[in-house]
């Protein structure tokens, strides 16, 4: 399910979403670190400012607990590295590289490095999970775990509308494979201090620092170049996704974003970017999807979910605005409607545009399903994830020429392609 901006928009920043892995030659980039105040400590003013007790106190620890979470966490955390064959121009093949110019068909087959993201160990059986982007089209895959040991991993399954994949390790000792606690993404809250993990321009055992900044945001699968330089075509959105501020750069793709008990609670994946590097505005796939996704990677290779064929914007003051519909309408306008998907069958009615994509007649507007109310794009997509499996029937309630009816729909299972 695609969300469709249909309005214009004056754009004043170009800014781009980028996927946060790391190719083989990157320039360093840092942040630094926010300072901690105490009121306590503030200049008075009858006299110099003496020691503070426990303003030290609190510093020392907030220092031992990240101590302990790098501890606990960072031996749960990988470094994957891909590597692909030459092909007869010098460059790796499918990949879009140009090559040296050089005629290297002597070495053609030859495997080479050239991209690097994260992972995290999942079971003692040796699955690693990480993103989808990180290892697609690869033809090899490398695995160094925080001793710096290394092993050959095998792909067991991808999940690109979740921008999710699972490879596996084999032979590596019991001591190594660590598996991530995982925590409750549902429960996460904006202004939770937060600790991402992960290899950063190929720099491994990289801890940063920050607060979740938002949550509930919905990002696009496969956004932006990924790390083999190609672009993909996103086509379904990812629903409550957690945003954060903890730096975020090429390379930390696959890695950990967790809370301060050390439990996992997203998987970064994309960062908003005008540079490339982190701009203090990074995404996470929160756990509540990996723990649904991955059991199907590994037990299928494949995950399924409800599909219900259909483009979409939230309504807003704009589209109310051209549509000359009711003030402070919500809901979600049906942008255009799959030929032969679940909503096409049910009679959903998609809204007409002019010939630069904006709206002149309005379609469907989908204001609650199954009696749960529906006020943005976002809010339909993370209850169907959430709550419906394809095949199931649900009732969306919709206004159609400005009277109310319900529409049942039969969901189907989102294409991987």
């Amino acid at each position: 399910m695609k969300n469709t901006k249909l309005l214009p928009i004056i754009v004043v920043a170009v800014s781009i979403l980028l996927n946060a892995c790391s190719g083989t030659n990157l320039s360093l980039a840092g942040k630094a670190p926010a300072a901690i105040s105490n009121s306590s400590s503030a200049p008075q003013a009858n006299g110099p400012v003496g020691p503070n007790p426990q303003a030290a106190t609190d510093v020392a620890s907030l220092q031992s607990a990240y101590e302990a979470i790098y501890q606990n966490v960072n031996p749960s955390v990988v470094t994957i590295e891909i590597g692909n064959k030459v092909s007869g121009n010098g460059g790796p093949g499918g990949f879009g590289h140009q090559g040296n110019g050089q005629n290297n068909q002597g070495s053609q087959g030859r495997i080479v490095p050239t991209a690097e993201g994260s992972g995290f160990i999942w079971d003692t059986a040796g699955h690693i999970v990480t993103n989808n982007h990180v290892v697609t089209g690869a033809d090899k895959i490398t695995v160094t775990f925080s001793d710096g040991s290394s092993y050959d991993a095998k792909l067991v399954g991808t999940d690109p509308n979740t921008d999710l994949a699972v490879i596996q390790v084999t032979g590596a000792s019991v001591s190594l494979l660590k598996p991530v606690t995982v925590g409750d993404s549902t429960q996460v809250k904006v202004g939770e201090m937060v600790v991402a993990v992960g290899n950063p321009f190929g720099l491994a055992n990289t801890m940063t620092t920050g607060i979740v900044s938002a949550i509930s945001r919905s990002i696009l699968a496969g956004t932006g170049s990924n790390q083999n330089g190609s672009t993909s075509a996103p086509s379904f959105s990812i629903p409550d996704v957690i945003q954060t501020d903890a730096p975020i750069n090429p390379g930390n793709s696959g890695g950990v974003l967790v809370d301060m008990s050390g439990a996992l609670i997203g998987v970064p994946s994309q960062i908003e970017s005008q540079s490339g590097s982190n701009s203090g505005v990074g995404f996470a796939i929160p756990s509540a999807i990996v723990s649904k996704v991955v059991p199907q990677l590994i037990s299928k290779g494949v995950a399924v979910h409800s599909y219900l064929g259909i483009s979409g914007t939230s309504v807003t003051p704009d589209v109310v605005s051209a549509l000359n519909l009711k003030a402070g309408q919500q809901g979600v306008l049906v942008a255009s409607v799959v030929a032969g998907g679940p909503a096409d069958k049910a009679g959903l009615k998609a809204a007409k545009v002019d010939a630069n994509g904006n709206p002149i007649a309005a379609g469907d507007i989908i204001t609650a399903i199954d009696g749960k109310s529906i006020s943005s794009f976002e809010d339909l997509v993370a209850y169907l994830s959430d709550n419906t499996q394809p095949g199931q029937s649900v009732t969306l309630h919709v206004l159609r020429n400005g009277s109310d009816t319900q529409v049942q729909v039969t969901l189907g299972t989102q294409p991987t392609k």
